[in-house]
């Protein structure tokens, strides 16, 4: 078999133009493509990656996940089961740059339900024709980021194409595109504008083929009255007097210019033929443009316009079309007119080829249930009720129909029995066949006796006619729909899923024809679901696997228990052959392989059985795949079962039960020995006080190590205990870290003031208790002598507190200082030998392992793709938080646990829990969103949230004092809003972030396109998201199993942000970014592609000089097509090569520095396939907004407005938050937000200019006369929400800054800008080491001060104070600032200046940032020289 010349040239010009091509096989085997694609794939051209997709199942998933492609092909036969999947998919398709090659026979119907969902149509009726526009085709979706469907005829292999050589293909693609003369190319949806960017195409591919290609072909007489439209394979090529024809070559765009240029003034009657046959609504596409087109024209006089089909082109004649034309002059405008002989509406439609091989199943139904039988999809309904009767919904129908009206019969039947005037042979009879209704044999015997004495004794009641009526539902039918694993691909396109969860009567046959020596080629991506697996979830289905070369006995049990189930029943059925050619033997062989691997455990599942009391599941083969077995340990039905009635166990799965038992053996012996141990064993207490989870892990290392010495220990926080629970203990250890200026951590001061408030009594309760204390710090964290005192102050203090109340100290204080070698396991590793001996367990010899501490990877790799319990959490009334582990877990949904920290020790005292509530963050890149979008974020804020949310400098939405019962109906209605909260955190990429240039709109509309790409390409493909948040899950139990096929498992080692810059400005801070890029336009101003940057990061752990900020490094130029893989191969090595054991050092800086850059570039390039470029030239100017109107290339106008650390809220004279919803309720274009955390409202046209000025000007959200240093200001959240947060941010800057700016305005400064950010811990959060002044939280009131960052965000700050409150801060300030006013040179920026001036050094690198920091020479820090 070989493909026609016109399907050989289309997959040709595919093939050598696609990244990716994608062909989806026929009904009845191979595809009119294939022969082609596999001559070429055998070839030695480089071409297109192949995926071949089975008939039905869903090409829309698998274009999808290609979409990033540079170019995209998709091939098909006609057929509406495939491209009616494709319809649900062409709006995201629509602008990927993908070609739908179409191949039709002679109807065009099924082909142009597509066309209305896609920019642009091309329509080919000769092979040439079809060569051409392929290469058309292809050259526009390239160059214009858009789909473009092709319809072509198959054709026949009389027909001759002059193909264009394959090396030429790639230029064409890549050539500069020609533009038509007088073309502005503006990129609208406009049809004028989309026949031009189509002429510029066809300009391209002209020049390269050599021939004419026009969107209409006009030729007949040259004055006609007549004009004919053909869309469709005849060539009306005669020459009638006042007659023209026109072949339509263009379907969409299609102007009503282009149409009325081919409609001239003499011109009084139109003839639209389209060679459509099938079409559901009354007029046809072709037509209702041309009508549309001449009435709107308003021609005088106007034709008349005629609609027509077209039929079989081989036998049209000139006297045919003369006769047309008579005809319509005599005919009403609404006839529909035929030119040619049509295909018969009765013609059969040849049923489809069954396989033979598949009849070893089908003769078994048949020998089974002779004379009841019934295959609900049998291919004989084909020549009657056409292709769909093979469909599991026409059979699903079919039974549901006859399923009802044999419940009518039954209440005849009934209804017959209460006739007193029947006789009692009948009545006998009624009561017998009600009895054996369902049984197959006696139903029939008897049902036949009921009619024929119903018939004799000629009643008329009602319900003797209507059993009469239905008498061929007498007897119990056994129904049955077969079909293929193809259905298993797409459990709800298929319609499986409604077969299964119908709860008919109606039994389900699948063949899965997979040999077990090739499961393991096919695309990855595409995998079959378990239908097995999924049905059993449902729990009202009767499942069974079975092989028939396996175990014919067992075939032959699970099919009559799946006939007698009153219910959905579905019996898998193995059967693995390629071709039909496949000897038996060699099924038998796939099959013993597949069967004795457990790759097709024989099985069944039999829920009437469980409703007797007995085991529902039988094991009938000795293994089972990996799948089952989770299946059979989830919480679910059968393991509920498992654990209640532990005797099944062993029947269930192979040893399973002796697990288990094993399982309770060792449990008993382990709480045998633990009984024993509490006896005998001294006890130990373990008590802790712990913010960040460091001193709470030494504690519970502490205890564990203490149960393997065989001490009885326990181990809890110190505030769990009161002072009269510690005075009866024995042993107290006391392990704490330091919060603030010496304070105890949160969970530890409730206990603390107690123990204050006893030595104030001067009580001594405790002198029957033993302690030890051990305390964790950083003793450069507070470098000042005058603060040397906090270093370790919580456990010094509990130290000497403790002796002070009468207790015995039996091992000295112990004190671990993050500065030394091995961080406080320094000081730990002296300290702990000094406790064992103590207590007499020095010698105790440890043999066993000391578990391994639970750590993020572990949380993520047992939570089934991010799925955790936190569905139970959101179920658990009890509390209004989640599970520690959960938290973690919600971070990948955009949710950050918090509580309200203003409140959090009144709370305490009040023995509550903490006011516990939640942040939703949106996803949300480049950071656009409708007026609609905006008016639900605020209702969101109102109703789930505490009235108010902020603008991140990431460029997307926070939601604050979002409590536990709120959460799901808050992402509900996020979602509602076409929006989600996705990887908005987590150990994933990120929301991709932006420039927000409004005066270079094409340019930011390319780059906010590329972001979204990016966005949508390193997006999780966890289903857990859409199972807990929207209640969508999409399969139950483990049926579909989750797979990420970027992340894996374990996701990435830490968070992975990227940004696009557009310069001049670099808004976004591009260089803070694990990725950047930066866009580079050429010298025709379009974007040419971009600077790729990697490393940036900035977050730091105070103290840890092991942990910095460091600034991304240039690794080269890649193209826009070229962008997406890019960013993921770079995600992909800090995958495979971060830190996952420290995360303090996971980020991808750190990667960086450890492979060292080049290495780290060449592994990248590597995975690519190719080099990144040189890098361009580029330059920045600023990092900052600017504020108030700009007027774009486009002529749209916008609004930067100031909103003080992106906070959107209703204060007294600033109802901004208001203003902003009734701007919502009126504005036509779009919100912007910024990576400043301000916002711009952008788009808007002269004609509303005046509406949004008066809106802006009534709530004053026009002022943005600030000084020059709070318009360059950013802070992050910090108090009271944020759990990280060590001092005030966002809540102080503003105060800082009317502070600072009087001594601006002193020196005459109140207009420039000063860059000063501030965040409430080292996380940096608002991009604070690329400051020009930052502040930096240690402690409530207390920072780390830095200076010297480029006004670009083009050089890192440097630590210029370690320690600094407010009156040090302006005391600092004051003298630089006015040293500043005066010294500066022209255009000087303040970072700049305080290197200049001696202040601070530069820092060259991240990994230098520690050094010389302090502030240089005179200006040095004494305790840093010290």
């Amino acid at each position: 078999m070989s493909s026609s010349p016109s399907v050989s040239a289309v997959s040709r010009i595919a093939y050598l133009a696609s990244d990716v091509l994608v062909n989806s096989l026929s009904p009845t085997g191979p595809s009119p493509f294939q022969p082609a694609l596999n001559k070429l794939s055998a070839s030695l051209h480089t071409s297109a990656a192949v995926t071949n997709l089975p008939f039905g199942a869903d090409a829309g998933d698998t274009l999808l996940r290609h979409r990033s492609s540079r170019l995209l092909s998709y091939t098909a036969l006609a057929h509406p089961q495939i491209l009616n999947l494709l319809l649900l998919h062409l709006p995201e398709l629509s602008s990927t740059s993908t070609v739908f090659h179409i191949a039709v026979n002679s109807d065009l119907s099924d082909a142009l339900v597509l066309q209305s969902s896609l920019p642009f149509v091309l329509y080919s009726r000769t092979a040439q024709q079809a060569h051409d526009h392929a290469l058309l085709a292809s050259r526009l979706a390239f160059t214009e980021s858009t789909a473009v469907l092709h319809i072509f005829h198959v054709g026949d292999d009389s027909e001759k194409v002059d193909e264009v050589e394959g090396d030429r293909i790639a230029p064409f693609l890549f050539a500069e595109k020609q533009s038509p003369r007088g073309s502005d190319q503006k990129s609208t949806t406009d049809s004028s504008a989309l026949l031009k960017t189509y002429q510029s195409a066809a300009f391209a591919t002209v020049a390269l083929v050599r021939r004419a290609l026009r969107p209409l072909t006009q030729h007949g007489s040259s004055e006609p009255h007549t004009v004919i439209f053909t869309l469709g394979q005849a060539a009306l090529n005669y020459n009638l007097e006042g007659v023209s024809f026109v072949d339509v070559a263009l379907l969409k765009p299609l102007p009503p210019s282009t149409i009325l240029s081919a409609v001239s003034p003499s011109v009084t009657r139109v003839i639209v033929l389209e060679q459509i046959h099938h079409w559901s609504m009354k007029w046809t596409p072709l037509y209702l443009e041309v009508v549309s087109a001449i009435q709107q024209a308003e021609l005088d006089p106007t034709p008349v316009v005629q609609s027509g089909v077209l039929g079989d082109s081989t036998s049209i004649t000139e006297s045919d079309v003369s006769a047309l034309v008579e005809k319509a002059s005599t005919e009403a405008p609404s006839t529909r007119l035929t030119l040619g002989p049509l295909p018969s509406a009765q013609a059969s439609v040849p049923a489809p080829h069954v396989p033979k091989h598949e009849a070893a199943y089908t003769k078994i139904l048949a020998n089974l249930f002779s004379g009841r039988l019934e295959i609900l999809n049998s291919p004989e309904f084909v020549s009657s009720q056409g292709e769909v009767a093979t469909t599991p919904e026409f059979a699903l129908g079919r039974a549901r129909g006859e399923l009802e009206e044999r419940e009518e019969l039954v209440n005849a039947a009934q209804e017959l029995l209460r006739d007193p005037d029947v006789s009692i042979e009948v009545h006998s009879l009624l009561s017998r066949w009600l009895a054996a209704k369902d049984d197959g044999v006696k139903s029939k015997q008897l049902g036949d006796e009921l009619a024929t004495a119903l018939e004799g004794e000629k009643l008329t009641s009602p319900a003797a006619q209507k059993i009469l009526i239905l008498r061929h539902l007498l007897p119990a039918r056994s129904r049955w729909i077969i079909g293929s694993d193809a259905w298993a691909y797409d459990l709800g396109a298929s319609g499986l899923h409604h077969a299964i969860a119908s709860r008919l009567n109606v039994n389900v046959l699948i063949l899965d024809t997979t040999p077990y020596t090739t499961r393991n080629s096919v695309d990855p991506h595409r995998r079959k679901q378990d239908v097995g697996l999924y049905a059993m979830n449902h729990g009202d289905v009767f499942v069974a696997s079975t092989a028939v070369y396996s175990s014919y006995a067992q075939v032959l049990q699970a099919i009559m228990e799946a006939d007698r189930y009153n219910g959905p029943s579905v019996v898998l059925a193995y059967l693995p052959y390629n071709t039909e050619q496949t000897p038996a033997l060699e099924i038998l062989k796939e099959t013993k392989l597949a069967v004795d691997s457990g790759y097709w455990p024989l099985y069944r599942w039999n829920p009437a059985k469980e409703r007797e009391g007995k085991e529902p599941f039988s094991l009938d083969s000795d293994f089972v795949k990996n799948e089952l077995q989770q299946f059979l340990d989830r919480q679910n039905h059968l393991s509920q079962l498992t654990r209640s009635t532990p005797e099944v166990a062993a029947e269930l799965v192979g040893s399973l039960g002796e697990n288990l038992k094993q399982a309770r053996k060792q449990r008993a012996q382990q709480a045998y020995n633990d009984l024993l141990t509490a006896i005998d064993a001294p006890p130990l207490t373990v008590l802790y006080a712990s913010d960040g989870g460091r001193a709470e892990k030494t504690a519970k290392r502490l205890a564990t190590r203490g149960k393997l010495r065989g001490l009885s220990t326990t181990v809890s926080t110190m505030d769990s205990v009161s002072l009269e629970d510690l005075a009866k203990e024995d042993i107290v250890v006391f392990v704490t870290s330091v919060a603030g200026q010496g304070e105890f951590p949160q969970n530890g001061r409730t206990l603390a003031k107690a123990l204050n408030a006893a030595a104030s009594r001067g009580e001594k309760p405790l002198t029957s208790v033993r302690f030890s204390v051990f305390g964790l710090g950083d003793s450069h964290y507070w470098p000042r002598p005058e603060d040397a005192h906090y270093y370790n102050k919580a456990g010094k203090d509990l130290d000497a507190r403790l002796a002070q109340l009468g207790a015995e100290r039996f091992v000295p204080l112990g004190l671990g200082d993050d500065q030394d070698a091995d961080g406080p396991e320094t000081g730990y590793k002296a300290w702990e030998p000094l406790l064992w001996k103590a207590l007499g367990v020095d010698a105790v010899e440890v043999t066993e392992k000391e578990p391994e501490p639970i750590t993020n990877e572990h949380i993520k790799v047992a939570s089934q793709y991010l799925r955790g319990t936190i569905a139970e959490g959101l179920a658990d009334e009890s509390t209004g938080a989640l599970a520690p582990s959960d938290t973690q877990l919600t971070k990948f949904h955009g949710i950050y646990q918090q509580d309200d920290r203003d409140i959090r020790d009144e709370r305490q005292a009040q023995g509550v829990e903490p006011a516990y509530s939640f942040m939703i963050r949106v996803r949300m890149p480049g950071g656009v969103c409708s007026p609609a979008q905006w008016a639900i974020m605020d209702q969101i804020a109102d109703e789930h949230g505490n009235g108010t949310f902020k603008i991140t400098t990431r460029q997307t939405f926070q939601f604050h004092g979002v409590i536990k019962r709120h959460l799901k109906s808050a992402i509900q209605d996020i979602n509602r809003a076409l929006l989600d909260t996705l990887a908005a955190c987590g150990d994933v990429n990120r929301n991709v972030i932006v420039s927000t240039v409004p005066s270079l709109s094409k340019l930011h509309r390319q780059a906010y396109d590329f972001a979204k790409k990016v966005s949508e390409h390193l997006l999780p493909r966890t289903t857990a998201y859409h199972e807990i948040w929207l209640d969508k899950k999409l399969v139950a139990g483990d049926a579909l199993k989750d797979v990420e096929p970027l992340y894996g498992e374990f996701y990435l080692p830490r968070k992975f942000k990227v940004a696009v810059a557009i310069p001049p400005n670099n808004d976004v801070d591009v260089f803070a970014n694990d990725v950047g890029f930066i866009a580079i336009v050429d010298k025709n101003g379009e974007l040419a592609g971009f600077n790729v940057i990697a490393g940036g990061g900035m977050g730091v752990t105070h103290g840890n000089k092991k942990t910095y900020p460091r600034a991304g490094s240039v690794l080269g130029f890649c193209t826009v097509a070229q962008g997406v893989d890019v960013a993921e191969k770079i995600m992909l090595v800090q995958r495979d090569n971060g830190n996952r054991v420290d995360r303090k050092n996971a980020r991808l800086k750190y990667t960086i520095d450890r492979m060292g850059l080049d290495n780290f570039k060449a592994e990248v390039e590597r995975r690519l396939g190719y080099a990144l470029q040189p890098a361009r030239p580029f330059s920045f100017d600023k990092n900052i907004d600017d504020f108030g109107w700009t007027t774009g290339e486009d002529g749209r106008h916008h609004f930067t407005c100031f909103i003080e650390n992106g906070r959107i809220q209703d204060e007294p004279e600033k109802d901004f938050k208001t203003g902003l919803r009734e701007i919502a309720k009126v504005h036509k274009g779009a919100f912007r937000l910024t990576a400043n955390q301000h916002l711009i409202i952008t788009d808007v046209t002269t004609e509303d200019l005046p509406t949004i000025k008066r809106l802006l000007a009534e709530y004053k959200l026009d002022n943005v006369s600030q000084s020059g240093l709070r318009l360059s200001s950013s802070a992050c959240v910090a108090f009271p929400t944020c759990g990280l947060a060590m001092a005030e941010s966002e809540r102080y800057l503003p105060i800082l800054i009317d502070k600072v700016e009087k001594i601006c305005e002193e020196n005459g400064l109140r207009n420039d800008s000063i860059v000063m950010r501030m965040t409430g811990c080292p996380n940096g959060c608002a991009r604070p080491y690329l400051a020009e002044v930052a502040f930096v939280g240690k402690a409530p009131g207390t920072y780390a001060m830095l200076l010297g960052g480029g006004y670009y965000g083009q050089r890192l700050n440097k630590i210029y104070r370690e320690s600094v409150t407010e009156p040090e801060i302006l005391a600092i300030l004051r003298p630089m600032i006015k040293r500043y006013a005066l010294e500066r040179h022209q255009g000087e920026h303040f970072g700049d200046f305080v290197i200049r001036a001696g202040y601070i050094a530069p820092t060259t690198s991240g990994k230098e940032w520690y050094d010389r920091m302090g502030g240089e020479g005179q200006y040095r820090e004494i305790a840093v020289a010290a």
